[in-house]
């Protein structure tokens, strides 16, 4: 059974089957909706319900009791159960790379750290994948579970080979696979391209905040402002705990010399007296608000767990004047798998 959904400010109509969430049917509609995590943990999804009555499938932490109170859901982990009519401000119609189903082949595996591997996946020839710089791609497990991994190269090589970035995710079955037990010419099955967040075009300077392995598809639009020759200004924030989390630095050397108007921030949040650290500490975030307390003028991109992202999002929009349509999220949220010694 499907329902009639009604995007009530752009007087549009879309069917959702009542197994699937609004986020995929909407998608699969041809229509974006902002988003982040796609498990109901970030919050970045929030719309209002109008009419209609909608059922949670999964984690909902996302919504506070006000939120419910207030007719807020998640289309990510909503299931319709009537008709509905929904306020989504900034959902828009798609233009993105069509979504495609592929094996493909490891052609690499490189320990950028001791918590990170890069992963280099060739596609078939005959594929012709395409996607936008930050997206990203879901690997297929053989029960049919998914995990999402940012692409960390921009377009440019033919489409056939993807950089990924793996994070180690103690009780975590595919990324425990990949740090012990996976190698270079294994077969994977892999679908996408997802997501909203790629870079937009335009001249206005941009901030980009990176946490983690949020740094994958931060990469990617770099090498992509690179690739254009742009002369945006671009402020690069990165953070991790401690300094080995600041894998593949020597890109960023690189960076400096490529773009112009380039500046970039590392930042610490758990350095010991050990790291002999001399850079900034503390919450990412709070760095960016720090140097620049008017964000009213930039397009800011933030990537990493749903914890940094919300507080991020929260914090630029209430007190640095950032526009809500001028900041594009990517929230991780991973799975695990306790009580396996093979660890998402």
């Amino acid at each position: 059974m499907s329902f009639p959904i009604t995007l009530s400010s752009q007087k549009q109509q879309f069917a959702a089957p009542a197994e699937q969430s609004l986020l995929d049917a909407a998608e699969a509609a041809g229509w974006l909706l902002p988003h982040g995590c796609r498990h109901g943990g970030c919050g970045i999804c929030k719309c209002h319900l109008l009419a209609g009555e909608v059922e949670h499938i999964g984690d909902s932490s996302a919504l506070t009791e006000e939120d419910r109170a207030a007719g807020v859901i998640l289309p990510c982990t909503a299931r319709a159960r009537s008709a509905l009519t929904l306020e989504v401000p900034r959902a828009r119609r798609g233009g993105l790379p069509p979504v495609q189903n592929l094996a493909c082949r490891i052609s690499e595996l490189t320990e950028l750290s001791p918590e990170v591997i890069r992963m280099r996946v060739q596609l078939p020839a005959s594929a012709k994948f395409s996607w936008f710089a930050g997206q990203y791609i879901n690997f297929i497990l053989p029960d049919e579970q998914r995990r999402s991994f940012s692409i960390a190269n921009a377009p440019g090589n033919g489409g056939q080979e993807l950089e990924l970035h793996i994070g180690r995710i103690p009780g975590g079955l595919f990324t425990g696979q990949v740090f012990n037990t996976m190698k270079v010419r294994d077969t994977l099955r892999l679908e996408g391209p997802f997501g909203d967040f790629y870079l937009r075009a335009g001249d206005k300077p941009l901030v980009l905040v990176a946490g983690g392995t949020g740094f994958a598809p931060v990469k990617a639009i770099i090498e992509q402002l690179i690739a254009e020759g742009s002369q945006r200004p671009v402020w690069l924030y990165r953070g991790a705990r401690h300094r080995d989390g600041l894998y593949l630095d020597e890109f960023v050397t690189q960076w400096q010399q490529s773009l112009q108007n380039f500046s970039y921030i590392p930042v610490l949040s758990a350095a010991g007296d050990d790291d002999s650290w001399t850079g900034r500490r503390g919450l990412i975030h709070h760095a960016v608000m720090a140097d620049l307390p008017d964000l009213s003028g930039f397009d800011v991109y933030v990537c990493g767990r749903p914890i940094m992202v919300a507080a991020a999002r929260q914090d630029f929009l209430l007190q640095c004047n950032l526009p809500e349509t001028a900041f594009f999220s990517d929230a991780f949220s991973f799975a695990s798998t306790p009580n396996l010694a093979a660890s998402s």
